[in-house]
């Protein structure tokens, strides 16, 4: 399988963030530890220097990232679930069942999910990662839903199916094993678009003072850069790394989405591979056009040559 150059560009940035997270294990200081002073600026054996409370940015950086990620991991996971079940039993089953289901997804995006997001957040006792995570994933399932229904609903009327009724299979059988192997790729794809918005989710609730209590995370290291004018005092060292690791985690999520919508669909593939192989035929007729109208032009001088020589 030829894997294009998008996909490889976005799996080395999704490494390369992962491995950021990773590093936190094995760095010397701890994200806690009390290294400096207020925005004490890089040197001095820190590279990124000290935030607000005089941590290791470097450190805190590791442990938000690690953190940003294991929320977007697991409600990627919780809305995928939730939207491809809902999206499976609607598309296939239809009738009032796919009304009703389709229905109540249509309410759910008709309210804006950071609203949702704000007032779940406020009413828990003290937010974790773990239910930032799940609160995240249950408020941004519904277009994974309206999209999932739609290919089950194609799937469903394949003859396959059919003959899996007729053997007696049931419900949940034939949705696990018939319907959604056709719309795996389609699901991998959506679970990795859940992953990014999730990250942003929980960077914004964070920016807001709500996100996970007690514990490091991209958006609170941005929440307490704007608390303690870090911009304004000018320790770009404070709010620069987190900006930037959002921007690299959003934009390899997405650009690994659209790269992986080459690798599970062969026809974008070929159909590459044949506009190449086109304009390379085109191209050289073109050449043959011009050493043929060359050659023509060449011949007909030299007889016209030798008629006046006549």
């Amino acid at each position: 399988m030829n894997l294009s150059s998008r996909f490889w560009i976005a799996l080395v940035i999704v490494a390369i963030v992962m491995l950021l997270g990773l590093a936190g294990f094995v760095y010397p200081t701890g994200s806690g530890e009390k290294v400096g002073s207020l925005y004490d600026a890089p040197g001095n054996g820190l590279l990124l220097g000290t935030d607000n409370f005089g941590h290791d940015v470097v450190a805190v950086l590791m442990a938000g990232t690690r953190t940003s990620l294991t929320i977007g991991l697991v409600a990627g996971i919780v809305a995928t679930l939730i939207g491809v079940a809902i999206g499976l039993i609607a598309g296939f089953v239809g009738g009032w069942v796919e009304e009703l289901l389709m229905g109540f997804t249509n309410v759910v995006l008709a309210i804006p999910s950071i609203i949702v997001l704000i007032l779940i957040s406020i009413s828990l006792p003290q937010s974790t990662i773990w239910s930032l995570a799940i609160v995240i994933g249950i408020t941004s399932w519904p277009w994974t839903a309206r999209a999932v229904r739609a290919q089950a609903s194609s799937v469903a009327t394949r003859e396959h199916i059919d003959v899996a009724r007729l053997s007696g299979a049931r419900l949940p059988e034939i949705l696990v094993k018939d319907v959604l192997p056709y719309i795996l790729s389609y699901t991998v794809m959506a679970f990795v678009l859940q992953v990014s918005g999730a990250i942003l989710a929980e960077a914004a609730l964070s920016m807001l003072g709500l996100g996970p209590s007690g514990t490091d995370s991209l958006g609170t290291q941005l929440h307490w850069a704007l608390a303690f004018q870090a911009v304004a005092s000018g320790a770009w060292w404070a709010f620069l790394p987190p900006t930037i690791v959002l921007t690299l985690v959003s934009f390899g999520f997405l650009l690994l989405q659209a790269s992986l919508d080459e690798v599970f669909n062969p026809r974008l593939r070929r159909g590459k591979k044949k506009q190449m192989k086109k304009a390379a035929a085109r191209r050289a007729a073109e050449a043959r056009a011009l050493a043929e109208a060359a050659a023509s032009a060449v011949d007909g001088s030299s007889r016209t040559r030798a008629g006046e020589s006549a």
